[in-house]
């Protein structure tokens, strides 16, 4: 495969990655802001709180953006995955924003019950 082909696959698996973990993500503030608090919550919690284990791992950055970088010498956010650059630039602090908000509408509904 060659280097255009292996980006190609790399940006299609974190757009792929980054669809899961949106989808985790707003199911977690759907089930709260519902107040259907499931085990599916707390699988959505874990797997965000490892999500933020890896980055922590990697400086901040995703593991498939630090092989990415191996194939392209491109300095926009979004060489790595199909979003808008804008996004890719901000994606994290928005996610972290909605999950934040999440877990603390969580913790009030555990509180009031």
């Amino acid at each position: 495969m060659n280097t255009d082909g292996k980006l190609l696959l790399i940006k299609s698996i974190h757009s792929l990655i980054w669809l899961f973990f949106n989808v985790v993500v707003f199911y977690l503030l759907y089930a709260v802001v519902a107040d259907k608090i499931d085990k599916w919550v707390w699988v959505c919690v874990c797997l965000v709180f490892l999500e933020g284990i890896v980055l922590l791992v990697f400086k901040w950055f995703c593991p498939l953006t630090v092989i990415a970088r191996k194939y392209s010498n491109s300095t926009k956010d979004n060489f790595d995955i199909f979003l808008p650059n804008w996004l890719a630039k901000f994606n994290k602090l928005i996610s972290t924003t909605i999950f934040g908000n999440a877990v603390i509408m969580l913790i009030f509904r555990l509180v009031n019950r």
